[in-house]
């Protein structure tokens, strides 16, 4: 049974307000659902309830900010469905741009950070590990419990903002220890080194990770010294779009495993899984949708968006060539900020890269409507979400292809080690 202390109760009443009343009251009883025992204090929170879906979030978040709420933690924002940071055109009508404008300022008016980004792990927002937060957007969530070791369920659109502003979220899940111990284990030592040292391979086990694992709790073993910050970014957007996952461990690498019976509990995992690459295969072969062709009409890359080794990648890969192909690099201010500075945004955006900033081309409608389109990325979770957001059918392929096939007009494909 739900248990509120004093403090909680009078807030609940209307002592703070009646926009924090409405928050604590949303909180409570999503624990009640949920049958926490307790709230519990949070450090931060990163909102992606600012994303406009239609009128009604936009009025409850004007609704809080009538009542005087405002958050009570550190509060990033997930991307928008505008870019008041500059980016390509956006199709919304009229209506739906307004709706969507107004969403955005009521979240900044109670006191959220305007990051405007599915990544805040990148600009700064790293809580620190072992610490309680309330994080939505899958991929953030499964970077902060996974990659920081802080801890957070997927909070969802809008009990994301209530726990921000309540600085308290249901004690359930994997705020609990125990519900932290990995029961999966994921074998890729039998893989050639080389592929698991290659960014493309991690969105293909991201997928697989997603399958397998549900919402369940893997150790994946045979990672040590193959994976970055991006690769690991990778891994967890595809894992938690193909699946439920919330957090994932990789033995030797993230701070809760630092072997794979650590992450275990010192118990044997309920199942084991090594991966050949018949599994690979299949798990990349899922991840296009085109099919047989070398129609292109777009590459997108940046889901989560891309990080400042990222954009140094696609500058080395471009080599000061003209795109054929118009390259979408979806990211957040973080980044664009320091490339404005420098200059490099303009010799980019000259040689046909449109930067998609503050928001991303699968959330709101960028790309142009093409009959038959085909959209070519590196991103599993892009794979995974624009056929049925975009209308565009997916090539999948790395960094590397996605700059070719943008230069020459068409897919083109290297030779890649995935045996």
């Amino acid at each position: 049974m739900l248990e509120l202390t004093t403090d909680e109760r009078m807030i609940a009443s209307g002592s703070a307000g009646a926009g924090a009343a409405m928050a604590m009251r949303i909180v409570a009883e999503a624990a009640r659902l949920m049958g926490a025992p307790r709230l519990i204090p949070i450090a931060s929170a990163h909102i992606d309830g600012a994303l406009y879906h239609g009128d009604s979030g936009t009025l409850f978040a004007e609704k809080l900010v009538s009542g005087g709420a405002r958050v009570g933690v550190r509060a990033s924002l997930n991307v928008g469905s505008l870019a008041p940071a500059g980016c390509a055109a956006i199709r919304l009508p009229p209506h739906e741009r307004d709706m969507a404008r107004r969403m955005m300022r009521a979240y900044e008016a109670m006191g959220c950070e305007p990051s405007w980004t599915c990544a805040p792990y990148q600009a700064g927002h790293r809580p620190a590990q072992g610490s309680d937060v309330a994080w939505g957007e899958s991929n953030a969530v499964v970077f902060c419990n996974s990659v920081l070791g802080a801890r957070t369920n997927r909070y969802g659109d809008f009990l994301d903002i209530a726990c921000a502003i309540s600085g308290r979220a249901p004690d359930y899940g994997l705020h609990r220890p125990e519900n932290r111990v990995a029961t999966l284990l994921i074998d890729v030592g039998g893989l050639s080194r080389e592929l698991r040292s290659s960014d493309v391979f991690y969105p293909v086990l991201g997928t697989i990770l997603g399958r397998r694992a549900g919402s369940d709790v893997a150790v994946i073993d045979g990672l040590q010294g193959c994976t970055t910050e991006d690769r690991l970014k990778a891994l967890g957007a595809a894992a938690a779009s193909a699946g439920g996952v919330g957090l994932f461990h990789v033995a030797g690498v993230t701070p809760e495993a630092p072997d794979a019976a650590t992450a275990l509990g010192g118990i044997a995992p309920r199942e084991t899984s090594a991966l050949t690459p018949a599994d690979i295969a299949t798990a990349l072969a899922r991840l296009s949708t085109a099919g047989p062709t070398e129609r292109i009409d777009a590459v997108a890359i940046g889901s989560p968006h891309l990080s400042l080794v990222e954009i140094d990648a696609l500058e080395r890969l471009m080599a000061g060539r003209q795109l054929t192909v118009p390259l979408y690099a979806n990211t957040g201010r973080h980044v664009v900020g320091p490339l404005e500075e420098q200059g490099r945004r303009a010799t980019l955006e000259a040689a046909g890269v449109i930067f998609v900033v503050d928001t991303c081309v699968v959330v709101t409608p960028i790309l142009p409507e093409l009959e038959g389109a085909v959209l070519m990325t590196n991103s599993g979770k892009f794979a995974h979400y624009a056929p049925g957001n975009t209308g565009y059918a997916v090539t999948y392929g790395s960094l590397s292809e996605c700059v070719e096939s943008a230069v020459a007009g068409r897919l083109v494909r290297e030779a890649r080690a995935w045996r």
